[in-house]
Order: structure tokens, then sequence, then C-alpha cells
């Protein structure tokens, strides 16, 4: 029998894939078609967010993303560090030739919020848009700049793009000329004028950003200090304010993990001292704020028992060993308080520990860390709600004991007056 091969269609596939390659990076004809639109609606963006809505059906937004947010923002397709192609049509409707205010950076916003919510795909090409846009900062005059932090703002407050996108600022160039620390006073501006600073905070903290913004400035500028002078002399003390307290947050959490190293190690208590004295001095902590820190130090640095009937007796030896460390820290009343709460706080987060509360107290009264003063405060007034009737049940005795000793005090001194 004669067989003869039956033809494959492999090569004829091939060439049509390789006619929709081309059709695929050739963004003419679809800038025509935009630019059109564009100059047809002219500055009225009720009509420009009808016309993207309606041209989505016929046009490959998918495809020609780039394109399109490019012409929005800059009037046409941009080339390689932000100038426009020169080649090709443009239009003189877009971002960067509108007004340079609020308003009507708003209603930009507006704009491309309608624009990805009609056409969700676009979301992930609107982000990677505006990181290419920040790099391109230094092709931009200051009026487009200052339109494109503004409009960056309020996508921000509004949840539209994520505060990752702020990496592009820390380009070392952009970074090193002053261009982004500039450019993040509008757009922080913008942002709370927005919303507040609570959501500034929520979202550089839901990407890891809340501690990169000293960034913004060159190494040798890199200092909690120029941060917050740059910052507050132009008009934003909420954000150095911000700043500061998580440069003192990460401070707090350095410090702990090296006190807990030192116990781990059982270096002797007078340099533990000596050295959290200087971190306190340096990092300007209250001794309230320091207690708080060396109470979870010393509560981290030890392998708790699971049994509640053992790890009162652990817990006890282990802050007798500690008290002179404790000691050092309390000289306030307002730092036993601090102490206090904080006991308080650990005994009801740690089941375990419910029981042996007073215990600790009474250890810490006795070993002159606590004074009747703070825990009689504590008792009557000062104690956090967390399981504050087990907690004033178990203390109720010895607080009878201390106001009877106080009374039998008092009434000594009168006679011997």
């Amino acid at each position: 029998m004669n067989y003869t091969q039956k033809p494959t269609l492999t090569g004829q596939r091939f060439k049509t894939r390789k006619r929709d390659e081309k059709e695929r990076f050739d963004p003419t004809q679809f800038q025509e078609s935009i630019v059109q639109g564009l100059n047809q609606t002219g500055t009225d963006l009720e009509a420009v967010a009808k016309f993207l809505d309606a041209s989505g059906a016929k046009l490959d937004y998918r495809r020609y993303a780039e394109t399109l947010f490019d012409i929005l923002v800059a009037g046409g397709m941009l080339a390689p560090g932000g100038t426009l192609s020169d080649d090709m049509t443009r239009t003189e409707f877009c971002l960067f030739t509108a007004q340079e205010d609020l308003e009507t950076m708003q209603a930009y916003a507006q704009v491309f919020n309608k624009l990805i919510r009609r056409y969700k795909y676009l979301e992930k090409g609107f982000e990677e848009e505006i990181k290419k846009l920040l790099l391109f900062l230094k092709g931009f005059t200051e009026s487009e700049r200052n339109k494109l932090a503004m409009l960056t703002g309020i996508l921000l407050a509004n949840g539209n793009i994520s505060a990752s996108i702020l990496c592009s600022l820390f380009n070392e160039n952009l970074v090193k000329e002053g261009v982004s620390a500039a450019f993040a006073v509008k757009l922080f501006k913008s942002w709370i004028n927005e919303k507040d600073i609570n959501s500034v905070a929520a979202s550089l903290r839901k990407v890891g950003m809340d501690n990169r913004l000293m960034e913004l400035f060159p190494a040798n500028k890199r200092s909690c200090e120029h941060f917050s002078k740059y910052f507050t002399d132009a008009g934003l003390k909420e954000l150095s304010d911000f700043a500061r307290n998580q440069q003192s947050i990460g401070a707090r959490k350095e410090l702990q993990k090296e006190l807990q190293e030192m116990m781990a190690r059982g270096d002797p208590q007078k340099e533990i001292i000596a050295f959290t004295k200087e971190e306190m001095k340096k990092a300007s902590l209250s001794e309230q704020a320091m207690i708080s820190i060396i109470w979870t130090s010393v509560m981290s640095s030890v392998e708790w028992n699971k049994k509640e009937e053992l790890v009162t007796e652990q817990a006890i030896k282990h802050l007798k060993q500690y008290s002179p460390l404790l000691k050092a820290f309390t000289s306030q009343g307002q730092s036993e308080l601090s102490l206090l709460l904080k006991i308080q706080e650990y005994c009801y987060d740690n089941i375990h520990f419910m029981k042996a509360f007073q215990k600790i107290v009474v250890l810490l009264y006795k070993a002159d860390v606590l004074s009747e003063e703070a825990i009689l405060r504590w008792y009557t007034e000062a104690h956090l709600a967390k399981g504050k009737s087990v907690f004033l049940e178990q203390m109720k005795k010895f607080v009878e004991w201390l106001k009877n000793a106080e009374e039998e005090s008092e009434s000594e001194e009168e006679e011997a007056d």
C-alpha cells in the first residue's frame, strides 16, 4: 500500500502567528484612535470617561495598556526617560496640560478610577505605569511633576494603587538631585488632604514601606533630624512625627533583642544596667518606656514551663534574679505603675500566669522594685480592664495588709510626736 503523508498545518499556523506578532507591537492605529477621541472630548472629563468606557469594547486595551496610559498622562507615547516620541500623533488634552490644582487632579483621578473599575485587567498595568512615570521624573517639567504628585497622592488615598509604587522614588539618581523628596512633599500633602495621616501609615505598613521613608534622601542626609526638619518646614509635621515614631519603634525592637541576648549569655546585671542607660539616653526614651522594654526582655529570655503550678515558682525565681535590673529603672512612681500594668497585661495574655500575678507583685514589693503607693494606686484606680476582677481579688488581702501597715506606722508616728 502506498501511504501518502497527510499535509500538516504547522507552517501555515506559524505564518499566521508571525502576522499577529507584527500587529501586536504596532500601537500607531491604537494611538490615533485614542488621540482623536481625546481631541474631540477636550477638557470635559465626564466625556473623556465615557469615551474611554466605550472604546474598550472596540480597541485592544489589554495589549496597548502602556500606550493608553502614556497618552492620558502625557498626550502621546513616552520614550525612555520621559520625552514624548516625536513621530507619533499626540493630543493637547492630557494630565500634563491640565490645570495645576487639586480639584482638576481629583477629576482626573476619577477618570482613571472609572476606567480601571470598568476594565479590571488594567489594574496591574496602571501600577506599572505609575512606577515607570516616577522613574522618568527628571524628564518632566516642575509643573508636570506637581500634577503627577497630586494625582498619585489622591490615587493612593483612595486605594486605587498600592504604596509599593513609591519604591521608584528611591532611585539613586532621583534621590541624589533632591527630586524624590520634593515630589514626596506634594504627594503626601495631597494624600493627607484626601484622607489623613492614618491612611498613609496603614498603606505604608501594609507593604513594609513604613521604615523606608528616610531613603528619599541621600545616604549622608538620612537622619531622623534631617527628615523631620525637611518635612516640617514643608508643612508636613504629621509625616515627620510618623517617621520619628517608626524610627523609635525600630530602636525599641533592636534594644529588646540586644537585652535578650545579653540575658541569654548571662552577662552581669551591672553591665546590662549600664548598657541600657546608655541606650535609653541615645534613643531619648523615658523611664516608663524603658521599663516596658526591660520587662518584655526579661520575660522573653526564658522557656516557660507549660504547667501552671510550676510556672509560678519558675517566674518567682527568675524575677528575683532580675529584680536589681527592674529596680534600676523604676525610680519614678509613673514607671512603677507602667511596670504593674505590663505585669497585669502579661499575666492576662499568658493564661498559665493568671494565678501568679499576686505572687509576682509581692516579690517585687519585697525587692523594693514596687512601692506601696504604686500598688495602692493600681488597685484603686489605675488598673487595666484585662482580667481585672481576677487580679483585684488576688490582691485584696495584700492590699488590706498594706493599708493596715500604713495606718499602724502613721499612728506610731503620731505617738512619737
